[in-house]
Order: structure tokens, then C-alpha cells, then sequence
């Protein structure tokens, strides 16, 4: 064949079921079969940690392709980072600007090992040749202990050496705007969106991005893989210097 793996990072931009069905399932499933036909023998699939206890629909669009892939008949590798650096950078401007930073209820709903997108990259590539990696799904975190928001936070205001100042939004206001939307939903598209958009938010709101231990019904840190040398808050430290 022309080629010997095949390496899929793809996923929908809106999260929303017609575009997650569209790019994390269909798109995923066409390069499949373009793999299969070419004689490809591995296939690495980009997923994401949060499939592990699915209530959206990118969610189970992704462990629709997933179940398929396994089922293939390729050698397979499904890994499924925590969360990437981007997603936790956006109130960078919003804290050096004064303003404050935005908690979800006391800022320690959830946690996560964040992974770089370099080391993230690395990992990737380590698949091809690990026999180790293979046949598996894999669940990748960055290096060091896990994270609360209240703490990336306490990063930020020390990095920027501007004064602490939090404004906390409780998840029941989260829950009534998604009741809300989801009426609308009925008969407006838009609405309908705008209410998957929220349900996406309360759920990262809620949801930490570790290994799931399904026994015990709790996310566990020390169970969740590290991999890599690059932390959030050394990235933070380069944003905060580079702005």
C-alpha cells in the first residue's frame, strides 16, 4: 500500500449533532474506508476523554466511529487526551485587563491534567511504532497533578501580579438558560444550537477531564496517564511574558 497508518485528527468545530455526525462519525468513517481499501494496516484516532461518560452528541458520534473502528479489522489506537492548554487560556486577556476571572460554583467542580499540543503530537506518533499502544484505547494527560479552575486562577492573577477578584456563576443559572433554549429549541434552529452550546459549557462546567472509575463512580487522578514535559502554567507563564 502507499501507506501504512492512517492518522485522523479531525472533529467538528460546534459540537452540534448535525456537524458532530457530519466530521466525528462520517468524515471519520470515509477515511476509514479509504484506509481499509488502500491497504493501510493502523489507524490512530484523536477522540477525547469526556466520551467516557457521554450526554452530548459529539460524544456519541465519536464512540459511534470509535466501536466501528474496533471493529474493523485495522490495528487500531483511540487516544483520548484530557483537555488541551487552548481551552483553559481563554480568560488570560480577561484577568490582565483587571477584570475577573469566572468560576463555575467555587471553582472546584472539576479537575484536569492538561496536555500541549507538542506533546500531544509526540504521543501520537509514538503509536505508530509501540506495539504497546496498540489494540487500545489510550487516555492521555500532561505531567503533574490535576488542576482545579480555582486554581489555574490563582496562576493567573499571580502571573499577571494583579489583585485576586472572582465572579462565581452557579450551574442551576446554567441549567435554567439550557431549560430555556431547549424550549425555543422546538421551534427555532438557532435556539436549538444555542442550547447544545450551553449544555457543552455546563458539562465541561462539571465534568473533570480524568479516567473515569466506573466502580467507584468518581474521576481518578491518580489513574489518568501522564505523558510529556509541558505544563499549563509554565504555557501560561509564556503567554503572560509574549503579551
Amino acid at each position: 500500500s502507499d501507506f501504512d497508518v492512517a492518522i485522523s485528527c479531525i472533529a467538528s468545530r460546534s459540537g452540534v449533532p448535525d456537524d458532530a455526525w457530519a466530521v466525528d462519525y462520517k468524515a471519520n468513517s470515509e477515511i476509514l474506508k479509504a484506509a481499509r481499501a488502500g491497504g493501510t494496516g493502523h489507524f490512530i484516532l484523536l477522540s477525547a476523554i469526556c466520551v467516557q461518560k457521554p450526554k452530548l452528541a459529539f460524544q456519541h458520534a465519536k464512540l459511534a466511529f470509535e466501536k466501528e473502528l474496533c471493529e474493523s479489522g485495522l490495528t487500531y489506537s483511540i487516544v483520548r487526551p484530557t483537555t488541551f492548554f487552548k481551552s483553559l487560556s481563554g480568560q488570560i486577556e480577561r484577568v490582565k485587563a483587571g477584570k475577573p476571572f469566572l468560576l463555575f460554583g467555587d471553582g472546584q467542580l472539576t479537575r484536569c491534567k492538561p496536555i500541549s499540543d507538542a506533546d500531544l503530537a509526540r504521543y501520537i506518533v509514538g503509536c505508530i511504532d509501540d506495539p504497546a499502544r496498540h489494540n487500545r484505547t489510550l487516555p492521555i494527560g500532561g505531567p503533574g497533578a490535576a488542576i482545579t479552575p480555582l486554581e489555574q486562577g490563582k496562576e493567573l492573577f499571580r502571573l499577571t501580579d494583579t489583585t485576586p477578584h472572582y465572579r462565581r456563576i452557579p450551574v442551576a443559572v446554567m441549567s435554567a438558560v439550557i431549560g430555556i433554549l431547549g424550549v425555543a429549541g422546538l421551534v427555532s434552529k438557532r435556539a436549538a444550537a444555542k442550547a447544545e452550546y450551553a449544555k457543552i459549557g455546563r458539562y465541561y462546567a462539571t465534568e473533570s477531564m480524568l479516567v473515569w472509575d466506573d466502580d467507584a463512580q468518581r474521576y481518578d487522578e491518580s489513574v489518568t496517564p501522564e505523558f510529556g514535559s509541558e505544563t499549563l502554567f509554565n504555557h501560561y507563564a509564556e503567554i503572560v511574558r509574549n503579551t
